[in-house]
């Protein structure tokens, strides 16, 4: 082991040991064997005992409180199945009222139907719903038995060997070794790997998706051992956390039987569900097992949401129970009246058993229960079930529109929550990500800043169309000219004294020496970036093999690394002030070759003398024509990272032996553009260890640091930190890197040296311009720290992390001390591009009148030069950053905003009066109506609090477009949540990552991005889509189809069964309100249940008012379900209106055509229940928006359905009861015109009015809906010409509705406070608006704004050209 490790354990133990003689006094060291006290937390944590025979007892005692690895993710058993689902069902109110009226029909006094019969329509809904959730669970049942019957290898205490034992077996302190591609079956703690450094690689696609690399660790002290561990020599015990469902935190500690303890992370752990990888053979002890694994506290299952049309139903569903009762009081209280009227008893009213009759007020009493049966209908039972087949058929069509699929991802939209697809047609507001969600999220290494010094870059527009895994595939610096003519591409760090004249080496000593300063900043700039992260190395054509620890040392004269240790002595850090920079301007930036001259002047100076006569060599002036100096093809000094090939000059002293292809596999794609751009620069990762890293670096050959510390990167910190021993100055290094918005914080303290504030000034000039371009931009930055430094820094390290309790708030005061008094090497600028269609989807979403938030956490300047890139911002947008540092202040902004608003709104008031006409000027119109807000995370901080929050919605209503940057996860969230809540508004969150997890789970509706940052967000979703522009036809074509499919189903269902029901009602009329039907029972109940129940459903999955190109090309048609406008209170009512006049004319019609015969009551049912299946049944093709062949088929199959059924009961009905007798009803009808002319003209009156009335208003005043859908009848060119004119009146008339609705629209001027201002995030010269006082209202000239905004179109669209090319 390295002297350091050594050192380190030895300090630990002392400290530990120290401990121990403070707490009791010289603790005896007990036996193995002894019981382990620790009562104390016993119920706060775990105490993991190994199953071997000298824990026999302390084993069967702890082993008794865990759960084994059987796991069940069934819902059910098969003994309570029954029992279970019915309570489950009967959770809904709909079956509890149905299953009241079963048994209220029960009771003789007041039942309406036989028994049996009024239980079917109850058993038919349950007993389907059943079946469901039993298919349902019996997969998941076969699934769990399968995963519970696999085989792993579980160490016998009887045979002393390992055995095969299925994965259910399998208990908490059992040891399980494992080989390459086996899947872990529980929690385990890594105790050895087969490994030499102790690494064991994962692949954690089973929990989160994401295929790329882990690596795991094996525990402190037990990676030495040379041989596999024998568990009968294991004599620890672990105590860890209780179980708990956080997969990036593992807390604990292993106590050996000498009472040391070595902590433990998540880097010790193996998580259930994962595949080994790379690595022979595991072997490791189960903390963990079954449902207390963080794989399975995790798996919560398919998660609910309750659209708000579902809300909406239920409560109309009240109303219908209202106008239930109000009919069954009119029934009961008719029914005494008609009873009173008797002055005698009525031969019918039978007495009771005593003599006695029923009062009539008794009598109307029993009759209200009994016409609750009778009309039990009017509530639709069926439509619950009917919602779920229409919503499994949306999902269906959704899932499989090809327009959904991205050929690059190989991937398709996923649908995930099934509830909730009519939720798409009504969204309000998106909130949206912006890395890898409205970028592509394929950083490409664009600029940096080293040492106050700018280096531009180009690279090959080819490189994007490779693969990712080598994103940076041609990397080459601008062109420069000399005296040959332009150079084009770059060298490597170490060119090999390329392009260096006689002339550079002649000058003084002082320009060598700041040479040599700005080489050891750039030297150190290029290795933070290869060694300041987690990537993972490994081959191409073995992309799952890691690339071993190797010696390189013979690439390069073992002297001359001597020599280089040397250099780094003299260059420290107290030299530093001895030796100022030069001059810089900032005008330009220095061309990547500059790398080359600066650092080759300085390899030639401190080189051995091996390598003076090559550099005297090259000094010398040649003559080109010489044989001795043969040309060199200019191609041959460009690196092409993708090919692998780093090519060097011939003129070399030595030659290198070609590098083998690298293959990085990163956490993100910000590390892997890193760690390739300095691997283009010649500063190459060649192998990581979990106590090593070795880089190649050209000119001083391979380093292999020794790697100490790895602080990873959390939100809090918002940066990364590596602590290693340079193989060269044997010094202890911290390089970090991180955003510029804590890093600055961190640097030296006011006594820091005069060079580093002005790299400092000078960078931040340089990240700021960085951000102006859309760049994302981070800082390095090191420390160099003495041997005592981080001795004493270790022992509080080490103390929080062997700590159970706190052990996250320890860590972060422990790195927190790390990272103080840095010094800046330099800034980066990567560039995310876009992704392909983003401009036009937002575009898009926002005329649909769809408010967009981008809530990122980059920096403002990023944030919004990307907005405006993906017009979220339009030029014409009047631009307010809400920045303050307190509470007040922040009140105070957001008033005088508010205060402009309306200032500027009374004055456009006043201009357009005066104007006169002012829609037929459209440039007057386009001025002063939208407004963007730009908000950071520290002001959201205050913005958020209760007493701010309603001003601060008031403010974003004025707004087309809000952007939050530099926002935290938790703040993502809030947002959301503060939009939902407080506007009532319906919500959508997209997001890519495990940052943006909480906000979509927070939206109405969550949508997660298929991109390069894992699987989180997808699964956390409730549709997944590739691409960002898919977001377009999701919620303008699929959302308004399956909100308005729905919503037309639903009053459908309400109407069909309102009309159906009062036929009923206004029968009793005529039967002296005594509850009995002229209508057979089963003929009753079978007509909703079976005659009318398929037509709906496919009304509800296939009906399609408007083709999709027409919904895609018109956005602004979005705006109708939006608003619901298919679904307002007033269209329920006049359905139901509808629904009563209906059920008049088809019950009078055949009532005054048999008036006075001697028909019986069926005779007479039997038309009207007819007429009633062709009026409900022709009411739906009149709704229809598109009549397939399927909606035929299925209709005619109802009637055709109808008419067997009534056939077929009738000739086989028998009854005692002559009166009632529907035996042979439809065949003896069917022989007698006069049924076919009752129901014709029954139908025809009833049908006529809507008819005519959707006529007429389709006519004189067609919807938005209609009109567009007559374009699907043109032909291209006539429907191309009449879209335009569409948009063109549309234009006009939304810019007439802003006018006379100013005083609530979203025009602003802008403003800035004396204390503190408002600044556009735009360049000075093209700031969109005029700053005026706190006590003077400036308002801004037409003429100026208009030069104003021309000047930033011509500004975007170069930048669009640009990043175009």
């Amino acid at each position: 082991m390295a002297d350091p490790i050594r050192w380190t354990r030895y300090r630990w133990q002392q400290l530990m040991s120290t401990e121990g003689r403070e707490e009791g006094g010289g603790g005896s060291s007990n036996s193995s064997n002894k019981c382990y006290q620790a009562t104390k937390t016993i119920g706060k944590h775990r105490i993991v005992i190994p199953c071997l025979g000298h824990f026999k007892e302390e084993y069967e005692k702890v082993s008794k409180l865990y759960m084994n690895n059987k796991i069940r993710t069934t819902k059910y058993t098969l003994l309570n199945f029954i029992p279970r689902n019915l309570f489950e069902q009967f959770h809904r109110v709909a079956n509890l009222y149905f299953l009241f009226l079963v048994v209220l029909n029960w009771v003789p006094l007041v039942e309406a139907f036989q028994k049996e019969i009024t239980m079917l329509p109850l058993i038919a809904v349950l007993t389907i719903i059943a079946l469901k959730d039993g298919l349902e669970d019996y997969s998941k049942y076969k699934m769990d038995k399968q995963i519970n019957n696999l085989l792993t290898k579980v160490y016998s205490r009887k045979e002393k060997k390992y055995i095969d034992e299925h994965w259910k077996n399998v208990n908490v302190g059992d040891f399980i070794r494992l080989s390459c591609n086996e899947i872990i079956p529980a929690d385990m703690v890594l105790l050895y790997s087969s490994d030499l450094d102790g690494i064991c690689y994962i692949e954690t696609a089973g929990l989160d998706g994401e295929t790329n690399l882990k690596q795991r660790q094996v525990v402190r002290g037990y990676s030495e051992q040379v041989s596999e561990i024998d568990p009968e020599k294991f004599s620890g015990r672990i105590e860890c956390e209780s179980p708990n469902d956080d997969l990036n935190h593992f807390r604990g500690f292993v106590e050996n039987s000498s009472k040391d303890r070595v902590g433990l992370s998540k880097e010790n752990l193996l998580l259930r569900g994962c595949t080994v990888r790379n690595t022979e053979a595991v072997v490791g002890i189960v903390v963990y097992a079954g449902h207390e694994t963080k794989a399975m506290l995790n798996n919560s299952g398919v998660h609910y949401k309750r659209s708000k049309l579902e809300r909406k139903v239920n409560s109309d569903i009240l109303w219908c129970v209202l106008l239930l009762i109000l009919m069954c009081l009119t029934g009961a209280i008719g029914h005494g009246i008609w009873l009173s009227r008797y002055s005698e008893i009525p031969f019918f009213n039978i007495p009771e058993p005593d003599g006695k009759s029923i009062s009539p007020v008794l009598a109307g009493f029993n009759m209200f229960w009994t016409m609750i049966i009778l009309l039990q209908v009017l509530i639709p039972i069926s439509l619950y079930v009917s919602i779920e087949i229409v919503k499994l058929g949306q999902i269906y069509l959704i899932q499989n529109d090809i327009d959904f699929y991205h050929e690059k991802t190989d991937s398709t939209i996923q649908c995930r929550a099934l509830n909730i697809p009519e939720d798409l047609g009504q969204i309000q507001y998106v909130f949206t990500d912006k890395t890898g969600t409205l970028t592509e999220n394929k950083m490409v290494f664009r600029r940096c800043s080293i040492a106050g010094q700018e280096y531009c870059h180009e690279e090959n527009g080819k490189m994007l169309n490779l693969c990712y895994s080598s994103p940076f595939s041609f990397l080459k610096g601008t062109s420069s000219t000399d005296e040959d003519g332009p150079v084009w591409g770059f060298q490597g760090l170490y060119p090999n004294s390329l392009h260096i004249s006689s002339l550079s080496y002649q000058e003084s000593e002082d320009v060598i020496s700041k040479l040599a300063l700005e080489t050891v900043y750039i030297t150190d700039f290029f290795l933070a970036l290869a060694i300041c992260n987690t990537v993972v190395v490994s081959i191409p054509n073995q992309p799952r093999q890691k690339v071993g620890r190797r010696s390189l040392l013979g690439r390069m004269p073992i002297k001359s690394l001597e020599e280089i240790r040397q250099m780094f002595q003299r260059l420290s850090v107290r030299r530093l002030s001895s030796s100022p920079l030069p001059s810089i301007k900032e005008s330009s930036s220095e061309n990547p070759n500059s790398f080359v001259s600066k650092l080759s002047i300085f390899r030639m100076k401190l080189a051995s003398p091996a390598l003076d006569g090559a550099a005297k060599s090259v000094a010398e002036p040649r003559n080109p024509d010489s044989p001795e100096n043969p040309q060199l093809p200019k191609e041959h000094c460009t690196v092409n990272v993708a090919a692998g090939c780093e090519t060097h000059s011939t003129e070399s002293s030595f030659e290198w032996s070609p590098l083998p292809k690298l293959c990085y596999e990163a956490e993100s794609p910000d590390e892997a553009a890193l760690v390739h751009a300095a691997k283009a620069y010649k500063c190459i990762l060649h192998s990581r260890t979990p106590d090593q890293v070795t880089v190649d670096f050209a000119g001083l050959g391979s380093l292999t640091f020794q790697l100490l510390h790895i602080l990873p990167f959390d939100s809090v910190r918002k940066r990364m930190s590596v602590v290693v021993r340079h193989p060269v100055s044997k010094q202890v290094v911290v390089y970090t890197k991180g955003a510029d918005s804590v890093m600055m914080d961190l640097l030296g303290t006011a006594s820091e040296e005069m060079e580093q504030k002005n790299i400092k000034e000078r960078t931040q000039k340089h990240l700021d311009d960085y951000a102006r371009k859309g760049l994302r931009t981070l800082c390095i930055a090191k420390k160099v720290m003495s041997d005592e430094e981080y001795a004493e820094w270790l022992n509080n390290h080490f103390l929080a992390e062997t700590s159970i309790d706190n052990r996250e708030e320890l860590l972060l005061e422990s790195a927190i001390r790390l990272e103080t008094k840095l010094t800046l090497l330099g800034a980066t600028g990567i560039e995310d591009r876009l992704q392909d269609g983003v401009p036009d989807t937002i575009q898009a979403l926002r005329k649909a009148g769809i408010k967009i938030w981008m809530l990122t956490g980059d920096k403002r300047e990023t944030a919004v030069n990307i907005a405006y890139a993906c017009k979220l911002l339009e030029p014409d947008d009047r631009i307010f950053t809400l920045k303050s540092q307190s509470r007040d202040a922040c009140a105070v902004m957001m008033n005088n905003i508010l205060e402009c608003m309306q200032k500027n709104t009374s004055d456009q008031k006043k201009g357009n009066q005066k104007l006169g006409n002012v829609s037929a000027s459209p440039s007057i119109q386009a001025h002063g109506f939208s407004a963007g807000l730009v908000i950071d995370g520290r002001t959201l901080e205050h913005v958020l609090q209760d007493n701010l929050q309603n001003i601060f919605l008031e403010l974003t209503e004025k707004c087309r477009a809000v952007v939050c940057c530099q926002a935290t996860p938790l703040q993502k969230s809030v947002l959301v949540r503060l939009v939902r809540n407080k506007l009532k508004a319906m919500t959508l969150a997209v997001g890519d990552g495990a940052n943006d997890v909480s906000m979509i789970q927070v939206a109405d509706t969550g949508v997660g991005i298929l991109g390069q940052e894992g699987m989180q967000a997808v699964m956390a979703s409730d549709f997944a889509i590739s691409q960002f522009r898919h977001l377009r036809k999701l919620l303008l074509v699929h959302g308004h189809w399956c909100y308005t499919r729905l919503t037309n189903m639903v009053l459908y269902f309400f109407y069909k069964n309102v009309a159906y029901v009062n036929l009923l009602f206004w029968y009793q009329f005529f039967c002296g309100f005594s509850g009995t039907s002229m209508t057979d029972y089963w003929i009753l109940i079978f007509f909703n249940l079976l005659f009318t129940s398929v037509p709906p459903i496919i009304y509800g999955v296939l009906d399609k008012d408007v083709s999709a190109e027409i919904l895609i090309q018109i956005p602004q048609l979005y705006m109708m379900s939006q608003k619901s406008v298919a679904y307002l209170p007033s269209t329920f009512w006049i359905t139901l209106l509808d629904a009563f006049y209906q059920s008049l004319a088809c019950f009078f019609v055949p009532y005054f055509t048999y008036s006075g015969s001697d028909t019986d009551i069926f005779s007479f049912g039997n038309p009207i229940n007819t007429a009633a299946l062709f009026i409900i049944l022709f009411h739906l093709l009149i709704e229809c928006k598109s009549v397939t062949w399927i909606h035929t088929v299925v209709i005619v199959g109802s009637i055709l359905f109808y008419f067997i059924f009534a056939l077929a009961f009738g000739a086989t009905y028998r009854t005692h009861n002559p009166l009632s007798n529907p035996y042979r009803i439809m065949e003896k009808q069917m022989a007698d015109p006069v049924f076919y002319l009752v129901c014709l003209l029954t139908t025809c009156v009833a049908l006529l009015p809507r008819y005519f009335l959707r006529a007429l208003l389709g006519t004189l005043f067609p919807s938005p809906v209609l009109k567009a859908k007559q374009l699907d009848k043109l032909i291209h060119k006539e429907k191309r010409e009449a879209i335009k004119k569409w948009k063109d009146e549309r234009l006009v008339s939304c810019r007439m509705e802003l006018q006379v609705t100013s005083g609530s629209s979203s025009s602003a001027i802008g403003t800035v406070l004396k204390e503190e201002s408002i600044n556009s995030v735009l360049p000075a010269s093209r700031i969109p608006f005029h700053a005026c006082s706190r006590e003077e209202l400036v308002e801004e000239e037409p003429g100026n704004r208009n030069i104003l905004n021309s000047e930033k179109t011509a500004f975007l669209n170069s930048k669009r050209t640009d990043s175009d090319n």
